[in-house]
């Protein structure tokens, strides 16, 4: 399935543009080249990303050509002729390499590679790392989420706050990262997510009274009722009157599903409700708790003793607060084979050059280790290094590993099974439970170890020592 039926060649910068025309001109589009995809920065304090994306990236790519509207459009824009000819006929025949989707992932890793030509390389950038950025933002604020709820409902509710369309992938990256279900109709049909909902304050306020509201939605809604109680008064008005339904529910052979909180004291309304629905003879009714949630608000509520048993969490959630994007980025690290980099003077942003692979290694629970980025024709290494400070080493003599890369797209179709998002979701949990705890905690959690071979360190330190006498 892809949501960008259209005109997908043309998701992308400017500049990607016209540099495939300056690559074309100057004969060296259909020279070999590498890219690496890989982030700098953790999100949101944390101490893990959920690598999420790489099968909306594929089935993209799998088609990603220019139509003819696009090339008249480019001409319009004063392309040269001879390019457009050869757009004409350009499909991504490229190979991909990557983590498979819902890995944990770490700063400085390159988690995907891209192999094929420099035009085909270099004009996937821009809808590679909107796909990928994003999707692994949500999908790793829902985990957050998810860690905080523990073993309660998770909603994600966000839809109509988030960034437009985004909010399209963003349900799915929710569902990744650990959500049931969403409010997004339009991402559960195309996605086959389970669809949820209850009720707007706008239902009540069109009946005459809030009792004649919840007997109406009771009667057409008789197995999946969730009444929201705070419309005028949640403790005078709304339970009282969710209670009053709900018995006549039963006497009809049918249950409650639940009440839903949207405003006020979340913590103090939901240990009111919860002794009210009890005395009531309600204990099966849950609570559902929505407005303004995210991962600290829903950790500090449960920390109360707040009785909520589903979380229905928006803003926060879809559009990644407190952090707008994931800053992964696309490098170019081999050209006519042979290795590339970019320098810098800050000493984090020089590049890691040539074609590489990333091993796991495993505590003897299996639990996560650390990861050591290697060059590709390399093995067994006894030990890694800190990428930016030498004399920081780890031994890893005897220690079992896994190759955390596969190919997923070869000649530009994919070489994987799709699966859906709880498919993935599944994928997470177990990787999930092998990621030490440290490394979850909301608060300093304790910085996971990536680190780089001897030899892949010399190669790189070599190559800037002669750029730095180059332009020196």
């Amino acid at each position: 399935m892809a949501i960008l039926d259209q005109h997908k060649a043309l998701f992308t910068d400017y500049y990607e543009l016209t540099m495939g025309q300056g690559y074309f001109l100057s004969g060296q589009h259909e020279q070999r080249a590498v890219f690496d995809y890989f982030f700098r920065k953790l999100p949101f304090k944390g101490g893990y990303v959920i690598f999420a994306g790489l099968h909306d990236l594929l089935v993209l790519l799998e088609d990603f050509r220019f139509q003819p509207e696009d090339i008249d459009y480019l001409r319009k824009q004063g392309f040269r002729e001879e390019f457009l000819n050869y757009l004409e006929s350009f499909s991504f025949r490229g190979d991909i390499i990557a983590a498979q989707e819902g890995e944990i992932i770490f700063p400085l890793e390159p988690v995907l590679r891209v192999e094929g030509t420099l035009l085909e390389t270099q004009l996937v950038e821009t809808i590679l790392l909107n796909l990928l950025n994003f999707q692994s933002l949500i999908a790793t604020k829902a985990s957050r989420i998810r860690v905080a709820a523990g073993n309660r409902g998770f909603l994600d509710f966000g839809l109509r706050r988030a960034q437009g369309l985004g909010g399209i992938h963003a349900s799915r990256a929710s569902v990744i990262g650990g959500a049931e279900t969403t409010s997004n109709v339009y991402s559960a049909m195309q996605y086959g997510l389970t669809p949820t909902g209850t009720m707007a304050h706008s239902w009540i306020e069109s009946f005459d009274n809030e009792l004649e509201a919840f007997r109406k939605f009771a009667e057409f809604f008789p197995d999946n009722s969730v009444f929201l109680v705070d419309t005028f008064n949640t403790l005078a008005s709304g339970l009282p009157n969710a209670i009053t339904v709900a018995k006549e529910m039963e006497r009809k052979g049918h249950r409650l599903q639940g009440i839903r909180l949207d405003s006020g004291d979340l913590a103090y309304l939901s240990k009111r409700a919860r002794a009210m629905l009890d005395e009531a003879g309600l204990p099966y009714v849950k609570i559902v708790a929505s407005n303004q949630l995210d991962e600290l608000i829903i950790k500090s509520l449960l920390e109360q003793g707040a009785p909520i048993d589903v979380f229905g969490v928006g803003t926060s959630l879809a559009a990644g607060r407190e952090d707008g994007a994931l800053d992964g980025v696309y490098k170019l690290s081999m050209f006519k084979d042979v290795p590339r980099l970019k320098i810098s003077d800050n000493i984090e942003k020089v590049l890691l050059p040539g074609v590489k692979k990333i091993y796991r290694y495993l505590n003897d629970d299996g639990t996560f280790y650390a990861d050591a980025v290697l060059l590709d024709e390399e093995d067994d290494i006894d030990r890694m290094i800190h990428p930016f400070l030498p004399l920081k080493q780890l031994t890893l003599t005897g220690m079992k590993k896994e190759l955390l890369l596969q190919p997923v797209m070869k000649n530009g179709k994919r070489m994987i099974a799709a699966k859906t998002p709880y498919q993935i979701a599944d994928y997470v949990k177990q990787r999930f439970a092998l990621l030490p705890p440290e490394h979850k905690r909301f608060e300093f959690p304790h910085i996971y170890k990536v680190g780089i071979s001897r030899k892949l360190m010399t190669l790189r330190d070599n190559m800037v020592e002669a750029k730095r006498i180059a332009y020196s």
